[in-house]
């Protein structure tokens, strides 16, 4: 199972792919998009929305894993955040592929064994478990480690990742996406 990881980011959004070999993940690619800094907001989630609809289309990712929005210094830096964060995702939902949301604290959890961890224990980690030559970049390392929180847990979490990912894809009539419900038998 390929798992694309995404931590978005207005400036620099940084992207992983991390491959589920048995009980292990290998690493695919790993990166770092950058808006035209001077450009406005509107161009650069535009630029957002194309890129990731490009890493999708050439990665061809099984799912997604994405950290939720975490409020940060001001409402103004949460809000642009935000935005880019809906870009992202709706290039994800485009492509149809399912999509896990993740909390950066379950993330560090899973990457370092807490959820306190700074940006520079969760490099090192993320280098350490997929065996890679140099450091990544925060925001690589970052959405790396988000690919590796969900490569790791599992099967079933895979098949809910896919189920939740036709449900919201699935399209009722005059094109409008209609819910479905899963209830779990005992």
């Amino acid at each position: 199972m390929r798992i694309l990881g995404i931590d978005p980011g207005s400036v620099a959004t940084g992207y992983g792919v991390v491959e589920r070999r048995g009980a292990g993940a290998v690493h695919v690619a790993h990166g770092t998009l950058r808006p035209p800094r001077a450009a406005a907001l509107p161009v650069r989630l535009a630029f957002l929305h194309a890129e990731v609809a490009r890493l999708v289309a050439m990665l061809r990712p099984d799912a997604v894993a994405i950290e939720r929005v975490f409020a940060g210094r001001s409402a103004a830096s949460a809000l642009v955040l935000g935005q880019a964060r809906g870009a992202v995702l709706a290039a994800l939902a485009t492509a149809g592929v399912p999509i896990r949301e993740v909390a950066p604290q379950h993330v560090k959890l899973a990457v370092t064994g807490t959820g306190a961890a700074e940006k520079a224990q969760v490099q090192a980690m993320v280098r350490r478990l997929l065996s890679l030559a140099a450091t990544p970049q925060r925001d690589a390392a970052d959405a790396l480690a988000a690919a590796l929180c969900v490569a790791n847990e599992g099967p079933l979490a895979a098949l809910r990742a896919r189920a939740s990912g036709r449900a919201r894809s699935s399209k009722g009539a005059g094109g409008f996406a209609t819910h479905l419900v899963v209830r779990r038998v005992r």
